[in-house]
């Protein structure tokens, strides 16, 4: 079992060229699958059906898993047996037909507007990195990069000239998305002072030591600069899903967004829409006069 695992995960890096950190994902959550199969005695994958499957995913949603977590664990099952099934190796997944255990939807957090300009509308330091800083959060929230878009960025990707950024999303897929002005004059004041640094690569963001900066690093500085300006916990993520939240705001626009943020499946870009009527629905809680509750009402 262990061995057809090691070829399905190797088939996943050099042949669906998938992410180092999606393959981590799928490897982990297969893992607890192929532990399962070892307390059970069960020694080859033909022989895990759908009630020993079942059983796997009641224990660990026993054990708090969320139901996205499992979910995810279903879709790398499904993927394993896929590969197995069209390698001869087995002829059948245990996984079809069986969903994971509904759960509470969780809406991204997101940064309001006021918020959002009050984090990037500050006073700038002119030395290395509050440029950096800077640049980084402005072209998160300019352009809804993912971290991993933004670490992998090269020089050859920008272009400042006609404001565009060419970035490789999920499963190598590029796209180009456009760079805002704010965005623009603020790596135009980032890059002189980067090659300063000697960088070793074309990494558009770079240590002082010219190497290119890490997943870890950005995430660190940019909750540093969340608690100096707004008190607050951020991560990059949230600016992505608050330039989300906020251009489908203004554009109404669903297809729009999702080509910005590189979604294959529309569903995904769909939670957008619950914030959107979220905003809505707390303008006329505190606006309209038939909204507006007396004290006492509910007596």
């Amino acid at each position: 079992m262990e061995r057809q695992l090691d070829a399905y995960c190797e088939h996943l890096r050099s042949e669906r060229q998938v992410s180092p950190h999606t393959l981590q994902a799928y490897r982990r959550d297969l893992n607890k699958v192929l532990a399962h199969c070892k307390k059970q005695n069960i020694s080859s994958w033909t022989a895990l059906d759908i009630q020993r499957l079942r059983s796997v995913i009641a224990r660990l949603h026993s054990q708090g898993q969320s139901s996205r977590s499992l979910a995810r664990l279903l879709s790398a099952v499904r993927g394993l047996y896929n590969y197995l099934n069209r390698e001869g190796l087995c002829d059948h997944d245990p996984a079809n037909g069986l969903a994971p255990p509904k759960g509470e939807r969780r809406l991204p957090k997101t940064l309001d507007t006021d918020r959002a300009l009050q984090l990037l509308d500050g006073a700038v330091e002119d030395d290395f990195m509050a440029r950096r800083d800077q640049a980084i959060l402005e072209l998160f929230y300019s352009s809804g990069l993912r971290l991993s878009e933004l670490t992998g960025l090269n020089l050859e990707q920008l272009d400042l000239a006609d404001g565009l950024v060419q970035v490789l999303g999920k499963g190598s897929k590029t796209r180009v998305l456009p760079v805002g002005k704010k965005a623009r004059e603020a790596l135009e004041l980032w890059l002189p002072l980067r090659a300063m640094a000697n960088p070793v690569d074309d990494a558009v963001f770079v240590s002082q030591k010219g190497r290119r900066l890490g997943s870890r690093a950005v995430q660190t500085r940019v909750k540093a600069v969340g608690e100096r300006e707004l008190g607050q916990n951020l991560h990059p993520h949230m600016l992505r899903h608050s330039f989300a939240s906020h251009l489908l705001e203004s554009s109404q626009d669903l297809r729009a967004v999702q080509e910005l943020l590189g979604h294959s499946d529309i569903k995904t870009t769909q939670i957008y829409t619950h914030l959107d009527f979220q905003h809505l629905a707390t303008v006329y809680d505190s606006a309209h006069p038939r909204a507006k509750r007396i004290k006492g009402d509910e007596q």
